[in-house]
């Protein structure tokens, strides 16, 4: 077996979540140096990754980017190399450029997929042909198909495809998985997730186009139950409400089938016992004020048949209040932006930059023969075959809004299908 060598990775998206850049700015939110590139240059740092390369659909961005990331980044952190290839290439505008840069990586190479929820699919599909290994966000597709097609993609050309579900890195949620365990068969589960009306001006191209709030944000507090419920029950029906009139209104004005806000009501039967059954309640939401505190407001609740767990993600006792903003919630357990006494970057404990590392090793791992991607099915990790009741919940939701009925949720075979 080969030791452990580095490993190229290819970012496709250059918008908030990767470099911390919308266009307008540098984002407002709380991501505003980005995730995925930062945590790349400083895996690139500690020797676990090469060559880096970044592809969008405007190269005309590329030297807003280069300069963001150059005075926030390579500016703010010793030894921190912020140098990455870029698609398309001299200023073109090209909505496949992505099949340029995968095609000139090597097998066993990465790409990371922070685009709009539609281009998921076939990126991902592009690069697993290719024999690439693939991080997607989620939700990893917006159909149940797809995430099938992937689940077997991945496992013919025997590479990892996994979704950044990061909040199965996050302690407090790995620590209430493991006492969720304890709690006997599960009965109620009660999700709310928000974020400020202003994310309807972030997000309008694409808003209640191609996608929703509820594939946006309830695909985390989702996973965060189908984990914690995995082999233990399964969804069966989804019923879906929508609040709206907001996004659509002045001064957002999105398309006129945006939803405000999506509540999903989900029925779940124990695989150990048929007369347990527990229903969970899964809403998002992005138009909370502008000013309430903290970007994401997020919070979730669990209840079986021995105990109760309550978890309040975006308060965790630990406020800043200034004069010019009023007061703030911070959550440095998600990423540490502050830098450590050397000057170096020192956010690689928070699990925002965890859930990347944790792919990039498995990828590392597997080229080397040291693991099989399937390992990584049984051990819990946010794989694609993990994730798959996910999509479910959130295709059948997108379903029961549009044509206004339940929607069943069943395995036929080895495949989850809806009814």
């Amino acid at each position: 077996m080969a030791s452990e060598q580095t490993i190229n990775a290819l970012m496709c998206g250059t918008g908030e979540y990767t470099t911390g850049w919308t266009g307008s700015g540098a984002s407002q939110s709380d991501k505003k140096i980005g995730v995925v590139a930062l945590t790349l240059f400083d895996l690139r740092r500690r020797g676990k990754v090469d060559h880096l390369a970044m592809v969008g659909v405007n190269g005309k961005k590329f030297p807003a980017i280069r300069e963001h990331l150059q005075t926030n980044i390579a500016g703010a952190y010793k030894d921190m190399d912020v140098s990455f290839d870029e698609f398309p290439k001299n200023n073109l505008v090209d909505a496949e450029s992505y099949k340029q840069a995968i095609d000139k990586m090597k097998p066993g190479e990465a790409v990371i997929i922070f685009t709009p929820d539609t281009t998921h699919y076939p990126i991902a599909v592009y690069a697993i042909e290719r024999g690439l290994h693939v991080l997607v966000t989620k939700p990893a597709t917006k159909l149940l198909s797809h995430h099938n097609d992937l689940i077997a993609l991945a496992k013919k050309h025997k590479v990892c495809c996994w979704v950044e579900h990061h909040k199965r890195f996050d302690p407090v949620y790995s620590d209430a998985k493991a006492r969720a365990a304890t709690l006997g068969e599960f009965n109620f589960f009660n999700a709310w997730m928000s974020q400020p009306k202003s994310q309807l001006t972030t997000f309008k191209d694409w808003a209640g186009k191609e996608s929703d709030i509820s594939y946006y944000l309830s695909s985390h507090h989702i996973d965060v139950c189908c984990w914690i419920l995995q082999d233990t029950a399964v969804p069966t029906r989804v019923v879906a409400s929508a609040a709206t009139g907001i996004a659509t209104s002045e001064p957002y004005n999105c398309v006129p089938q945006t939803e405000d806000t999506i509540t999903l009501l989900v029925d779940w039967q124990s695989t150990k016992s048929q007369t347990h059954k527990g229903t969970a309640v899964y809403t998002a939401s992005w138009t909370a004020p502008l000013k309430a505190g903290v970007h994401s407001a997020q919070h979730w609740y669990y209840m079986a048949e021995k105990g109760e767990i309550s978890v309040d993600q975006a308060h965790r006792g630990y406020d800043v209040t200034l004069d010019e903003t009023g007061k703030a919630w911070y959550n440095p357990f998600y990423m540490k932006y502050s830098p450590s006494e050397s000057g170096h970057f020192d956010g690689q404990r928070g699990y925002g930059y965890i859930s990347i590392e944790k792919f990039i090793d498995a990828a590392r791992s597997v080229n080397a023969g040291l693991t099989t991607a399937d390992e990584y099915d049984k051990n819990g990790f946010p794989t694609i075959a993990n994730t798959v009741l996910t999509t479910a919940i959130l295709h059948a939701g997108r379903i029961s809004l549009d044509e206004k009925r339940p929607v069943g949720i069943k395995k036929e075979g080895d495949l989850w299908v809806l009814e």
